[in-house]
Order: structure tokens, then C-alpha cells, then sequence
């Protein structure tokens, strides 16, 4: 229960600082008009923001006149004057004494003013052409205001370096007034420091003499009933002059007309009377001005031509003759409206021979528009002939892949041959064995060859059609169509992992994006690095993860692409270059048999000479023993006891003997008289060993 209680008074003592703090907090305004008028009245309305007691001042004073002060309620007080006058400008406060003890308060500055007085300030002003002048702009004001200039919302500058300058007297100077000064300018005052002004336009007239400007001194003209002439009188000045002509004595009016301000006069089937001087005079009320316009009457010349349009072929000859008449007697000329050449007899292969004009062997440069010109004192007279041929062939023609496509870019157009080209036949195929395919396409469409297949090689050429028909074909172009959308993206081949060994090549293959279809496989070729070997094609399944090749040629550079194929087509070929060394030299190289073979003959070698030397010098050995088996005991080359070869000095004779050490060689000799004992191994003799050469002996005695 104490917890609860002070937890109540914790509370009520925060809803009471916040009650003080809020009457503390409250906001005060002054809502009214910052600018009044003389004679307007000032409003003021104070908005305290909580209850209490709300008083005025002006400028540090009570304001104690009741009237002006008007209580709306608790929180708010209006204070009315009802007609302003310059001693009431000033700074206004309004204070307010909270019921909770509190005071604040709020001022307001208030500007009293006279508008800007413009004093009878002339607003139309006209001057002459090319003097300096003065517009003056009186103005008063309570307060001080600032006057500017404007013209077309711009302020004009106060810098007397200027042509049009604001002068210190606030008056507009322009110097060396020209027409396009004319116009309304606007001066502005303005109480200085406030937003409040006045403007006043003032009109500004430029006037001008008449000046009359020919478009021609002098016109040729031809007499003939067809015939018009012009004349032009281009008049200016301000304000508009009035026109008049003065025309030859034997002039006939009633074939002349004037246009509205007759400042052009026209002569309708010129005769040779119209032949005269023509004065145009023009009147305003500042001045007038005259000019004179000689018109020459002549005998038209006239050109007569053979025809005006030939279709020619390419390579044959063109001819076309040409008259002309006239008086004086024109002099006849053939020109290349092209290129603005004048043609005659040593112009190359398009010459003039007597007026007839010649072209040798037509190309589609030839084609165009010549002109026979007849040119006289009288003037000059004209026919165009329009000589036409297929067109050229493109000669600036780059050709590019795209997908299942290829497209045509004509930095150049070809010649036209002298007409329009109208549309372009593209044509394409794969082999030279193939015919042509072609479509023909306007010259407002792109230039492109679709629905080919992806990834494949085509040949294409390009030429161009006018009225007179086909042109010759561009040079033919060998390019590789791009794949389409859905196509699977290209396999990647592994560099780093490749394997070359003698003429075979293994490279791993890792499959890429599928386009959003099953592989169905890879599609591998391959060929040495040059164009006169034929590629050579196979195909992988999709699960492949490597393309193996086998019986390369040795030290060839080969280049290799492998396709994605799916249903929606092929992946752009990866391409990898490998290089396949030269065939090595063959060498002795050793095998393990042979290694074997050679021991083998070694330790033959070796035993053989250590048998032989122990047969030939201790009567031991296989040598030996093969020897007395095939020739008893005379072997040939054996060293007897006397030293003579098979002798044993008693016809005492041996035979070798086994012993269960192994295969031993004996031999007898004598020495003194007395038998010893002599084997291979030098191993003491058994005792049986010792008894059974004392039997042989015996019986060798008996």
C-alpha cells in the first residue's frame, strides 16, 4: 500500500510540472500587414496561446488608447488604427501575463508609406535614326525609392560606358539611336528596402528615312509573249514610306501589276518596247529616296537536243546532238551537271565533237545529267538529258555475323548510274558448287540475309538495282554466322590439362550452359593450321569429358573446334591451337632384355676364360672334361709332366673323377718319384679320394 501511494504522488507531481512546464511553453504570434499605405488601416491581431492578460506597446510605449485595442477572448487581442498615417510606423509588442504566472511577448515592425508618384512623366517618346537621346523618370515617394530600368524584363545597366545606360538622374540614355532601340522600356521605383513598387512603360519610336535597296541594277529579260520580268524596290524606313514607280515613254501599262505595298512591279509578256529605265521612289514623312533599274530586252536563245533520256548498256557508246538558237547567236556548251565539268573535244572518253555529245564505253560513273547550255548577250538557255545505266558495284562494303544471319554495311553507296538505286539483291551460298541464293531487298530496309543456319560458312555478295535494271556484284565475302537465342553456350577446353604424346592429342572437355535444352552432342573438327587441308570432322557424344585425336602429323600446328549442339542449335565454336612436335630420331635405346642378354654374354665371356685357364694350367674344369671325354687323355694343347703335350711319363693315365663336392678336374704328376694329388679348388681329398688313385695305379701295373 506505501509503494502504491508513493507511486501516486510520483505521479501527480509530474502531471504538475508538466502543467507549468506547457503554461510556460506557450506561443505567441502577431498575425497583420508588415506594408500599409497612408490612409489604410493597421491591423494587428495577437494570439497569446493560453489565458491571461494581454497589453500593447509601440515602440517601447503603452499604447493606451482602449479603442485601438480589442479584446477577442482569454488569449487573443486585436489592435485597430483605423487610418495609417507616417507616425504610425513603428514597432509593435504585444504582452501577454499568463494566469499561471507567467509573461511573454511578441513584436511586429510596421512600414507606413506613400506609393511612388510618377509626376506626369511622359510615356511616349519618338525620335530620328542615329541621334543620342533622353527618357526621362520623375518620381517621389515617402520613403526614398530606387528607380531601375527595364526592357523585355531585364534590367538595363548603370554603366555610362555603355550605348544604353541608366544616368545618375535616373533619366534612360541611348546613344546613336538605331531602329532596333525601338520599343516599351519600364521604369520601376521601389520603397528602398521593401517589396513595394510601382512601374511605368514608356514608349520609345525610332524613326527612319526611306532607303531603297535594288535586288538587281539591271535585268535581261526576253522578248516573247511567254516571257515575265520582275522588278524588285526593297524599301525600309519608319514610318512605312509610300512607293512609287516611273516607267520609259513607250512602257505599256496595262501589262504591268504591282503586288499590295508596290514595291515589286511586273511585266507580263515583255516586248521590245518595255526596254527602258524603271525609277522606284519611295516617301515618308521624314524624307525620300529613288532608285533606277535598267531592264535589257533580248531574243531568247533556245536549245534543241535529240533526246532527253537514254538507258544505255555498260561498255556500249552514247550519242546525243544538240542545237542552239537565238540573237545574238548563242555559243553552244555541253556540261557535266555532276560534277560541273564543261565538256569538249579533249575531255577524255566523254567528249563534244559539232555539238553532239559522245560517250566511249558507258560506265556507271558516266550516268547523270548533261546540260547543252546556249550562252549569248541575250542571255543563257538550257536542256538537261539524263543518261542512265545500271548502277556500280559497292566498292566500301563491310560484312558482319549475327545470329543465323548476316548483315551488309554500305559505307559508300554505289554509283547509280545516273538514276536513283531503288533496291540491293544480297546472294549467298555454301560451296561453289551450289547456285546462288538471292533476295532482294528496298533500300529503306536493313541489309541483312536471315534464316541462314548458325554457325555455318556462307559466301555473300552484294549488288545494287536502278529503273535501268541489275548492277555488277561486290567482291564475294566468306563469313561465319553467329548462333540464335537458346543455344547452348560454348564448351570449355581445358589449356592446362592438355596431353600431346608422340602424334596424339587428348584435351579435357567441360560442358557449359545448355541454353535451356538437353546436349544432344559435340561436334568436333579439326586441321593442320592452313587453309589447303580439308577439316576433319567427328562427333562426340554429351557425356564426353575430352576429345582425344590419334595419327596427327608430326610437327604440324593444328587447330581444333569443338560445338554444343542442342535443339535449339549450336554453341560458337571453342577453338584451341595445339602443336604436334617433330617425329624423334630412333635410338639404341636398351631394353631390360637386352640388358639381360648382354650379363649374360659377359658372365659367359668370364667363365669361360676362368675355366680355360684353370683346364690349361691345373688340368680342371668343364674345358677339360668335355676334352678328355672326345679325345681321352691326348687333349689337344694339354701340358704334360714332361712338358710334352699327351705324355705322362710311365703310361700312367687319369680319368677325372665326381665328388660329392661338386664337379672337380684331377690330374697326376711326378715329381721325385712321388705321386701328388692336384684339383681345381685346392680342397683337401677324402680319404676315399686318396685310396682309389692307388687302385688305378696298381692295375695300371699289373
Amino acid at each position: 500500500m506505501m509503494n502504491q501511494s508513493a507511486l501516486l504522488k510520483l505521479v501527480a507531481l509530474l502531471l504538475l510540472l508538466l502543467l507549468v512546464v506547457h503554461g510556460s511553453d506557450a506561443k505567441m504570434s502577431i498575425i497583420g500587414k508588415q506594408d500599409v499605405k497612408v490612409g489604410e488601416e493597421i491591423l494587428l491581431l495577437c494570439k497569446a496561446g493560453g489565458e491571461g492578460e494581454i497589453t500593447w506597446k509601440k515602440s517601447g510605449l503603452d499604447i493606451e488608447d482602449e479603442e485601438q485595442m480589442i479584446k477577442i477572448d482569454e488569449s487573443t487581442s486585436k489592435l485597430s488604427i483605423k487610418k495609417a498615417e507616417m507616425d504610425d510606423e513603428g514597432r509593435y509588442t504585444c504582452l501577454c501575463e499568463f494566469s499561471n504566472g507567467h509573461s511573454d511577448e511578441v513584436e511586429i515592425q510596421v512600414y507606413v508609406y506613400e506609393d511612388p508618384s510618377f509626376r506626369g512623366t511622359k510615356t511616349f517618346h519618338e525620335f530620328l535614326e542615329g541621334t543620342n537621346v533622353i527618357v526621362p523618370c520623375l518620381v517621389t515617394s515617402r520613403p526614398e525609392v530606387d528607380v531601375s530600368w527595364l526592357r523585355n524584363k531585364q534590367q538595363i545597366t548603370t554603366n555610362g560606358g555603355a550605348r544604353v545606360y541608366q544616368h545618375t538622374d535616373n533619366a534612360l540614355h541611348i546613344e546613336n539611336v538605331m531602329r532596333d532601340d525601338a520599343g516599351t522600356y519600364v521604369c520601376q521605383a521601389q520603397i528602398r528596402g521593401r517589396p513595394v513598387l510601382q512601374t511605368l512603360p514608356v514608349s520609345v519610336v525610332v524613326n527612319a528615312p526611306p532607303k531603297v535597296v535594288l535586288k538587281e541594277e539591271m535585268k535581261k529579260v526576253l522578248a516573247r509573249s511567254e516571257s515575265n520580268v520582275s522588278l524588285v524596290c526593297l524599301v525600309d524606313g519608319h514610318p512605312k514610306p509610300n512607293i512609287t514607280w516611273t516607267l520609259p515613254e513607250n512602257s505599256d501599262p496595262s501589262r504591268h501589276r504591282y503586288n499590295s505595298d508596290r514595291s515589286q512591279l511586273t511585266i507580263h509578256a515583255v516586248a521590245r518596247g518595255d526596254y527602258g529605265e524603271y525609277v522606284c521612289t519611295a516617301t515618308n514623312k521624314i524624307a525620300e529616296g529613288s532608285a533606277t533599274i535598267m531592264l535589257h530586252v533580248f531574243e531568247a536563245p533556245e536549245v534543241f537536243v535529240s533526246t532527253e533520256r537514254v538507258s544505255a548498256v555498260l561498255g556500249e557508246q552514247v550519242s546525243v546532238s544538240c542545237n542552239v538558237s537565238g540573237h545574238p547567236q548563242p555559243e553552244l556548251h555541253w556540261l557535266n551537271k555532276h560534277n560541273g565539268q564543261t565538256l569538249d573535244s579533249s575531255s577524255g572518253h566523254i567528249q563534244v565533237v559539232d555539238g553532239v555529245l559522245v560517250v566511249e564505253e558507258m560506265m556507271p560513273s558516266d550516268g547523270g545529267v548533261y546540260s547543252c547550255m546556249a550562252v549569248s548577250a541575250s542571255g543563257n538557255a538550257s536542256r538537261d538529258v539524263t543518261i542512265q545505266t545500271s548502277p556500280g558495284p559497292p566498292h566500301y562494303l563491310s560484312v558482319s555475323p549475327g545470329p543465323a544471319s548476316v548483315h551488309f554495311s554500305l559505307k559508300i553507296k554505289p554509283i547509280d548510274g545516273g538514276t536513283p538505286i531503288t533496291s540491293f539483291a544480297l546472294q549467298w551460298r555454301q560451296t561453289k558448287a551450289e547456285p546462288w541464293k538471292e533476295v532482294t531487298l528496298s533500300t529503306s530496309d536493313p541489309l541483312a540475309i536471315t534464316d541462314l543456319m548458325p554457325y555455318t560458312v556462307y559466301t555473300v555478295r552484294l549488288a545494287a538495282l536502278n529503273a535501268v535494271g541489275l548492277g555488277r556484284f561486290s567482291e564475294p565475302s566468306t563469313v561465319r554466322t553467329m548462333g540464335i537465342r537458346g543455344e547452348p553456350d560454348s564448351p570449355v577446353l581445358s589449356s592446362d590439362k592438355m596431353k600431346v604424346k608422340g602424334n596424339s592429342f587428348s584435351v579435357p572437355l567441360k560442358k557449359s550452359d545448355d541454353g535451356g535444352m538437353p546436349l544432344l552432342h559435340f561436334n568436333v573438327r579439326y586441321r593442320p593450321d592452313t587453309d589447303s587441308v580439308e577439316w576433319k570432322e567427328m562427333q562426340l557424344p554429351s557425356s564426353a569429358n575430352a576429345v582425344s585425336l590419334q595419327d596427327l602429323s608430326f610437327g604440324s600446328d593444328y587447330h581444333l573446334e569443338v560445338t554444343a549442339v542442342n535443339n535449339n542449335g549450336s554453341s560458337i565454336p571453342a577453338t584451341f591451337n595445339f602443336t604436334i612436335a617433330e617425329q624423334p630420331a630412333k635410338s639404341r635405346t636398351m631394353t631390360k632384355g637386352t640388358i639381360v642378354g648382354i650379363v649374360m654374354v659377359i658372365f659367359l665371356v668370364v667363365f669361360l676364360a676362368v675355366d680355360a685357364t684353370c683346364c690349361y694350367r691345373n688340368r680342371c674344369g668343364l674345358l677339360m672334361s668335355i676334352g678328355v671325354k672326345l679325345f681321352g687323355q691326348k687333349v689337344p694343347g694339354l701340358k704334360m709332366l714332361d712338358g710334352v703335350a699327351g705324355a705322362t711319363n710311365g703310361d700312367m693315365k687319369l680319368k677325372g673323377m665326381s665328388t660329392p663336392r661338386g664337379s672337380l678336374q684331377q690330374s697326376v704328376t711326378k715329381e721325385g718319384g712321388e705321386l701328388k694329388e692336384v684339383t681345381c679348388d685346392k680342397a683337401p681329398l677324402t680319404k676315399h679320394e686318396k685310396i682309389q688313385p692307388d687302385r688305378d695305379q696298381a692295375k695300371a701295373n699289373a
